[in-house]
């Protein structure tokens, strides 16, 4: 009996001691639960549906519930909700995630999660993947995490800031590290190189705004596959110690501010497949730094590619265009068969290809643009297998080459994903800007080949393609426009044309004779641009050119066609361009033009036409430019034109038309007409487009392109903003800076310069990047200046105030202290700055050196005795009025700016031109002055804007509202400089006040050139010493810059070419 009751009793208690488990796992299963409810109730919009099935109804088991997974004793181990496109959760992140805390797995990535990242989840001890990627977090990583076995961290793509923690770098475990495309600050910490990191296979640190250099210690992570630090902020070198990194497969430095020289230590990279040094294109998805500002690269090395790099058995893809690179290619490429791409464009290489490079059996991309490369391109070159192969822009000579037509060789490289993904990514942008930046295709390019702007010679014998390259869903371009080539337009040229969806052929700017080919719309019938302007071509455009169905370009230009226009281009459906200008036609305008409903630009110019204008050319509600100057042309201007919307270029001129003038100033101008003797007088002047083609003094034929369909909506929309409604936005805020700028004032020249701070700097360096005969010291600038005292203070603007200083006897600096402001950071300074003493243009003042200390900044600059143009305007009423010197002032400061925005490496956007940033010799030549410190300084808090920098009266309406800048910004502010320069007004004049607020001198030249009153613009006395005509295109060119269309504004270029077509003679005219 005794042992019964033992056994009883023993039943009994693992009975209730079952019980109590059961109830404890079923409290801690409601717990979770719950805490998966709380999650979804955070969610906001659910529109796909993800967490529909999270309802006791539709499962009890929450372990059942869709991206929930349970261990074997019930507990919550993942939370995975994956994404697509139409199903993205949006809301907050709920903290009471951290109450599931047995969870490993946490995976939200690419939602619309927002708000801030909870700092419970910091929490969960037993987290090993944690991929919040995609989303809009915002808020800080915490310097010590709880979560030590993480393994996985990716919050790539949110809004986090503050910076990256060095207790990273502790965790043993983590293999992946992703804070790309963030807004993280401050220096990479060492500590990521630390023991910690032995385990690390991936680190991503790409898209923020990192400055310092890049931790040697990384060279310690030596299972580390992927390092990507690019759009950083990062100063210094390329450690040498990456070259220890045997795993590493992708190293991505670009678009920083490095410098140095390419270690050759990176040869011992054994693995690396990809290499990127520079990248002119924005990052893989974007970037959130750009929230920032304009993102740029900035990285500028020195010296070449060692043959070491080169060398790497497994290198798919060296990318590095546009890094200042120089010297003589490597010669040893004897291991470059795994080599996809390569791109070393925009540097400054010389002498020739290496023979090596034939040994590069899968090359698909090839770009050496625009360096100083010598000699003939090797015919055994694998060209014709190449997706891209773009050598122009170089000095290479000797006959058009003949490539060898051999079979492409299969790829059998092995799959990598990081190498697909800049392959791709690089791939698609360099396809994309040739078309947006060339022609508009009725499909996308797959390949070009452009052999343009060299010194080729010999006829074109056949295209460099392979027979099997395309198919019927490919197209192609061929470029060898600007060069020697001679012969005739063989055939064979276009024998592989039938075999593609659409093909680009542009031989213009040579010496091609001949007649076209009489066949070429049966040899071609995917063509889809021809380009062969400037050449020797004669005889009959043939009848068959109407069988090009898919034509969009036709640009015949320049040649010595004679003949009549044939009449089957109306069976050119796509045609959007059409420039048979400066040729021999005659005959009569076909009337079947009227036909191409896809035309934008028509170009008839300087031919000998005759008959009279058809009509029905107004009918064509595409067209943007008519050039139909210097013919023949009888009879009355159509009034129909008189009721066109979309023509911006227009012109007339020098023919024999009669009877008045349509009367609509937008679209016929008075100078659109001249040279018509027996027209009614024209007393209208318009804001148009500067005619293209006046007696050769318009803008390049080339230059004129189709404006974007959306600028319909900056033209006439009724919700959008024009230039006088923003400054009318403005104006208020105007006025309390001028008031705050006399309080400035009065203290400043109380006190131009506050005394130096007892606690001077450590560091009295000064850097110089000129020798100008004598030393320059931190105490000889000091002594200079008279410790920056208020007498030698010549000038103050939004970056600080500017000293004239004399270093020796008869040795004169000028001496910018700049406002620190909220400059970004030491080094990004340096790399910066140094980047800046590179800059050599005669129109831009010279940067001599600088120093930076703790509490000092100063930039040192050649002293030039003029003052500025500010003060020249101020006093031009002491000095007899000169057009020439105004012409050559302009003239000066677009050549600078120009050379800013497309010729120097980097580029750069000026982004406060203003007359007081534009300095004078003794001779009256310009100088600007101020380039790069919108970028060095960021937004300066002595700008009396507020996240601009700029001033106003001279900053762009886009860049106003939007913060957004582009070179059209520059564009703007020159507009507004050559306004002042060639009137009595001020842009922000107080004679405007009647007008109403918001009245600037770009109104009022508007006004008066509606008006018909252009006269009343100009200074006193120079309307009377310049021509008319070059005066009021002056005028025009100012407006131009002014409009508020991006499209519509030209470039600098464009002005400097029409500066120049508007020279003055050597003697003025009275």
């Amino acid at each position: 009996m005794g042992t019964l009751n033992t056994q009883t009793l023993l039943t009994l208690f693992l009975l209730l001691l079952l019980a109590a488990a059961a109830a404890a796992a079923d409290a801690g299963g409601g717990g979770e639960r719950e805490a998966l409810l709380r999650f979804k109730a955070g969610v906001a919009s659910d529109p796909g549906g993800l967490l529909r099935g999270w309802t006791t109804a539709a499962s009890p088991d929450h372990c059942a519930w869709p991206g929930v997974s349970c261990g074997g004793n019930g507990e919550v181990v993942a939370l995975n909700v994956s994404s697509s496109p139409g199903r993205r959760l949006a809301g907050a992140l709920s903290p009471a995630v951290a109450a599931l805390r047995g969870l490993r797995v946490l995976a939200l990535p690419s939602h619309a999660l927002s708000g801030q990242l909870p700092a419970a989840i910091w929490s969960l001890r037993r987290l090993l993947v944690l991929d919040l990627s995609g989303n809009r977090l915002q808020g800080e990583i915490p310097p010590a995490l709880a979560c030590a076995g993480l393994q996985t961290l990716d919050l790539s793509y949110n809004q986090l800031n503050g910076s990256v923690p060095a207790s990273l770098g502790a965790l043993p475990g983590l293999r992946r590290l992703s804070l790309a495309s963030n807004r993280l600050g401050g220096a990479i910490p060492d500590e990521l190189g630390g023991a910690g990191c032995r385990s690390r296979q991936y680190l991503d640190l790409s898209g923020n705004l990192l400055v310092g250099g890049i931790p040697r210690s990384l060279g310690n992570c030596s299972k580390l596959e992927a390092l990507l630090l690019s759009s950083n902020l990062l100063d210094d070198v390329i450690p040498p110690e990456i070259g220890w990194l045997r795993n590493l497969r992708a190293l991505d430095v670009s678009r920083n501010s490095l410098s140095g020289s390419v270690p050759a230590e990176l040869g011992g990279c054994v693995e690396l497949s990809v290499l990127v040094l520079s990248n002119p294109y924005t990052p893989i998805g974007g970037s959130n730094s750009s929230d920032y500002g304009d993102v740029d690269d900035f990285n500028y090395f020195q010296g070449g590619i060692p043959d070491a790099v080169v060398a790497l058995p497994k290198l798919r893809v060296l990318w590095a265009p546009r890094a200042t690179l120089e010297g003589e290619l490597p010669c040893n490429w004897s291991a470059c068969q795994s080599l996809e791409m390569i791109n070393l464009g925009e540097n400054l290489f010389s002498g020739g290809i290496p023979n090596g490079l034939v040994e590069c059996s899968h090359l698909k991309f090839w770009n050496l643009s625009s360096n100083k490369l010598t000699g003939a391109i090797d015919p055994s070159l694998t060209v014709p297998c190449m997706d891209v192969f773009d050598v122009s822009g170089n000095r290479f000579s000797g006959a058009m080459p003949v490539f060898e037509q051999k079979g492409c060789p299969s790829s059998q490289l092995p799959f990598d994903d990081l190498v697909s993904e800049y392959s791709s990514f690089f791939s698609y942008q360099a396809l994309a800007g040739f078309h947006s930046s060339s022609f508009v295709l009725g499909t996308d390019l797959t390949s070009y080949h452009s052999f343009a702007q060299n010194n080729f010679t010999g006829p074109v014998k056949s295209l460099p393609l392979a027979a099997d390259k395309l198919g019927m869903q490919g197209s192609y371009a061929f470029l060898a426009d600007g060069n020697n080539i001679a012969g005739q337009l063989q055939p064979d040229l276009f024998s592989k044309c039938n075999s593609s969806r659409g093909f680009i052929v542009d031989v213009s700017n040579n010496l091609i004779t001949g007649g076209i080919p009489v066949e070429i719309g049966s040899l071609c019938s995917s063509l889809v641009v021809l380009g062969v302007a400037g050449n020797q071509l004669s005889g009959l455009i043939p009848t068959s050119i109407g069988q090009l169905n898919y034509l969009i370009s036709l640009d015949l230009s320049r040649n010595h066609l004679g003949g009549e226009i044939p009449t089957s281009v109306k069976n050119l459906p796509n045609l959007e361009r059409l420039s048979l200008g400066h040729n021999f036609l005659n005959g009569t305008i076909p009337t079947e033009i009227n036909q191409l409903y896809s035309l934008k630009v028509l170009d008839l110019s300087s031919n000998l036409l005759t008959g009279e204008i058809p009509g029905a050319l107004a009918d064509l509600r595409n067209l943007t430019a008519l050039l139909l100057d210097n013919n023949k042309l009888t009879g009355k201007i159509p009034s129909a034109f008189a009721k066109s919307m979309s023509l911006t270029m227009f012109n007339l001129s020098f023919n024999n038309l009669s009877g008045p003038v349509p009367a609509n100033s937008n679209t016929v101008r008075c100078d659109s007409v001249i040279g018509n003797p027996l027209l009614q007088s024209c007393h209208m002047y318009t804001l148009a487009v500067p005619s293209a083609a006046q007696q050769g003094r318009g803008l390049n034929s080339n230059d004129y392109n189709d404006t974007s369909s959306a600028d319909s909506q900056n033209q006439g929309g009724s919700n959008s903003f024009n230039a006088i409604e923003i400054a009318s936005i403005t104006s208020a805020t105007a006025i309390v800076s001028v008031l705050l700028a006399l309080i400035v004032l009065f203290i400043y020249t109380r006190k131009c310069a506050p005394r130096m701070s007892s606690r001077s700097s450590r560091r009295r360096e000064v850097i110089t990047f000129q020798d100008i005969g004598v030393p320059i010291t931190y105490e000889t600038v000091v002594r200079a200046t008279g410790s920056f005292n208020a007498s030698n203070c010549i000038g103050s603007g939004g970056f600080g105030a500017t000293y004239k200083a004399e270093i020796s006897p008869g040795v004169l600096v000028a001496i910018k202290r700049l406002s620190v402001g909220r400059f970004q950071g030491v080094q990004q300074f340096h790399a910066e700055i140094k980047t800046l003493g590179r800059l050599r243009h005669p129109n831009l003042v010279t940067l001599v050196g600088y120093h930076l200390g703790e509490s000092e900044m100063f930039l040192i600059y050649n002293y030039l005795p003029g003052g500025n143009l500010e003060r020249f305007i101020q006093e031009r009423s002491k000095r007899p009025v000169d057009w020439k010197m105004l012409h050559k002032i302009a003239l000066d400061i677009a050549k600078a700016l120009a050379y800013l925005h497309d010729t120097c490496v980097p580029r750069i956007l000026h982004r406060d031109v203003k007359p007081s940033n534009i300095l004078l010799d003794t001779e009256y030549n310009a100088y600007l002055s101020d380039f790069g410190l919108a970028r060095l300084l960021g937004n300066s808090e002595t700008h009396a804007t507020t996240g601009v920098a700029g001033t106003f009266g001279y900053v762009a309406p886009e860049y106003a509202m939007t913060c957004r800048v582009s070179d059209k910004a520059d564009v703007y502010s020159y507009g507004v400089v050559l306004m002042e320069l060639i009137s009595d007004k001020k842009a922000l004049d107080p004679s405007f006040s009647p007008y109403g607020n918001g009245f600037n001198i770009v109104a009022w030249a508007c006004m008066l050139l509606r008006q018909g009153r252009a006269r009343e613009f100009f200074i006193d006395g120079l309307w009377d010493v310049g021509p008319h005509d070059d005066l009021v295109e002056t005028l025009h060119l100012a407006v131009m810059c002014t409009v508020d269309s991006l499209s519509v504004r030209p470039t600098m270029k464009q002005v400097v070419q029409r500066l120049k077509q508007l020279q003055p003679p050597i003697r003025e005219h009275r």
